[in-house]
């Protein structure tokens, strides 16, 4: 099993000047530890549940290609762009500017959106769900085109690009994984098994709702003609490792035994944040001591 870390907040000690030098130490820190991929998400405002929306959020993109310089070995991705923030063609080449940049480390990670708050504050396009998935749905047949070097016009029923040129191509071979996140059963998972190389689940839904999604994508898998093993399933929670509400406060011994539940469900990599105390820099070490030596023989 791998083990990832997502960075969700920045309210961090020393205000907007100690951002750099903070998320320098955090990334440096973690490829150490020996985390297999590091991800931002896609947001410009706070979450509900993490902050309030004016906290600080950085640009997904720019951070990690900030992380790309300061790093080499950690995979590096988004967790996960909403479709609505960009227009396909921009987006698809951010990312293999990403993944060029980076030496072939990047993940294309991306989904339908759903920060309606996020998108009205902002002026980004907030059509119905069933536009938003299918804005998605040809963000990915463009994707697959462009990192086939295929220019021919693109006509799609929300985009047309007459000339969807991509270079350089991407350094990741045949192009970066493209994960989708989300646990829609009917177009997400479908999604997955047509388009995806990798899914990402959400942890805190339990073990035997996680146990069904996965069922859920077999199926899909098998209705489009493919190997299951063929998606990397990768799931995300939370660590909360030396923090002082002790009702959160959980051991290494407890986190391992975490993953290894999923493990056993089939989970690949498991995505972890710190939102209260991945700034302190231990926690990072605690895994890198406790927690990524042992799983990695899950």
């Amino acid at each position: 099993m791998k083990i990832g870390l997502q960075i969700p907040k920045f309210t961090w000690p020393g205000g907007p000047s100690a951002l750099a030098p903070k998320l320098t130490e955090i990334a440096q820190t973690a490829e150490d530890a020996g985390f297999y991929s590091i991800w931002v998400m896609d947001h410009f405002f706070q979450l509900p549940g993490l902050g309030q929306p004016e906290e600080p959020m950085l640009e997904g993109y720019s951070a990690l290609t900030y992380l790309a310089a300061k790093t080499s070995r950690v995979k590096l991705g988004t967790l996960v762009t909403g479709v609505i923030y960009r227009q396909p063609g921009f987006l698809i080449k951010q990312v293999t500017n990403l993944d060029v940049l980076s030496g072939g480390r990047a993940y294309f990670g991306v989904g339908a959106a759903w920060f309606e708050q996020e998108a009205n504050g902002l002026g980004f396009p907030f059509p119905p769900t069933k536009v938003r998935f299918e804005w998605l749905e040809e963000t990915l047949l463009l994707a697959h085109q462009m990192w086939s070097d295929d220019t021919r016009p693109f006509n799609g029923q929300h985009f047309q690009l007459a000339e969807p040129i991509c270079r350089p191509q991407p350094v990741s071979q045949p192009h970066p994984p493209i994960m989708i996140g989300g646990m829609g059963e009917t177009k997400t998972l479908r999604f997955v098994a047509k388009y995806a190389d990798a899914c990402n689940l959400f942890a805190r839904v339990g073990n035997d709702v996680l146990k069904h999604k996965l069922e859920v994508l077999e199926g899909h898998c098998e209705a489009v003609g493919r190997p299951y093993s063929d998606i990397e399933k990768t799931a995300l929670t939370s660590a909360f490792l030396g923090v002082e509400k002790a009702e959160y406060n959980r051991t290494a011994a407890e986190i391992v035994e975490t993953c290894r539940s999923l493990a056993e469900l089939g989970i690949d990599q498991v995505i972890f944040n710190m939102p209260f105390n991945v700034h302190e820099i231990t926690p990072l070490e605690t895994f890198g001591r406790e927690i990524v030596p042992i799983v990695a023989d899950f």
